[in-house]
């Protein structure tokens, strides 16, 4: 393990500082602090790289938890993919014509080019969450509750992840790590690594990858020992997700699994801790009216946070 993590660098000696003193301040205002990953991970083909593995993950679960939890009262550190969904931001649409579609250009003093300014048009059912949002956002900033930490690829997330860890871990049991990013099983070594782009006129690509190291083993027993440690679990099948779920708390030795399904993730999950398996789900009226299922899952697993510490 010790030989794949990558080695200490000055961008994570810096991010632990800056987590450090952000954390020295949450805990002077009496709040829970969170650490909240989220997205998911780039795995470079090559080097000087042209290609990449990726996954499916947008960012959406990490960034509507982070919301929430902030909303709870934690200070959440925000881990997250660039270009990933990021808290409050997700009311916005991401690109394209529906973002186009909301912007208005005026004549008058905005201090643009010629005198013109751009408003957002926030009327009807355009962006019907984006003040509350930006409110929410603001809020959140001028208190100082969310401090973002962003990665691109696989060895950088694992960096920051280790440097936001061990900047926490004087927290003790009221550091929640809410572990939602999507991070890649797979990776080629860089010694391993072609420099160049891979050419097609080689032929057919075969690829051999490594495991990639995982993180939950050191969390937990070194870099933040008494934290309080949430995983998700996603699966395809569903007859073996509480299996695979289970074996990772006894391998790992945290907390809580959030086990879901990819076809019913949006609306569906099991909390799976050492002694109960809760399933969480929303209703068709529930659905209807716009509640999302991350909603469930933080308010149960601030609950559990509670009387983990309590114990």
């Amino acid at each position: 393990m010790a030989e794949q993590v990558p080695p200490v660098s000055p961008v994570e000696v810096e991010a632990e500082r800056r987590v450090r003193a952000w954390a020295e301040a949450q805990r002077v205002r009496g709040r829970r602090v969170a650490l909240v990953t989220s997205g998911g991970t780039q795995v470079p083909l090559e080097a000087r790289a042209v290609r990449f593995l990726e996954n499916f993950s947008s960012g959406r679960r990490g960034a509507a938890s982070a919301e929430r939890l902030v909303r709870a009262g934690y200070g959440v550190c925000f881990l997250y993919r660039t270009r990933s969904a990021f808290p409050w931001a997700r009311a916005l649409p991401l690109s394209g014509p529906a973002l186009l579609d909301v912007l208005r250009v005026h004549d008058g003093d905005g201090g643009g080019a010629g005198g013109q300014h751009v408003e957002v048009d926030c009327s009807g059912s355009a962006l019907p969450d984006l003040v509350p949002a930006l409110l929410a956002y603001h809020r959140a900033k001028e208190e100082g509750a969310l401090l973002a930490l962003e990665f691109t690829g696989l060895v950088e997330y694992l960096a920051l992840l280790r440097a936001a860890a061990r900047a926490l871990a004087p927290l003790g049991s009221s550091a929640m790590f809410y572990l939602a990013a999507a991070v890649s099983d797979f990776y080629i070594p860089a010694s391993e690594m072609p420099e160049h782009k891979i050419q097609s006129t080689d032929g057919p690509l075969q690829i051999t990858m490594k495991m990639v190291p995982k993180m939950l083993s050191p969390l937990v027993k070194e870099w933040a020992p008494e934290a309080f440690v949430i995983s998700f679990k996603l699966e395809t099948n569903p007859s073996i997700l509480i299996d695979k779920a289970k074996q990772a708390l006894e391998k790992y030795r945290h907390q809580v699994v959030v086990a879901n399904v990819l076809d019913s993730r949006r609306t569906s999950v099991i909390v799976v801790t050492k002694d109960l398996e809760t399933q969480l789900s929303l209703s068709d009226d529930e659905v209807a009216q716009g509640m999302e299922i991350e909603e469930k899952i933080v308010s149960y697993l601030v609950s559990q946070h509670r009387a983990f510490m309590e114990k």
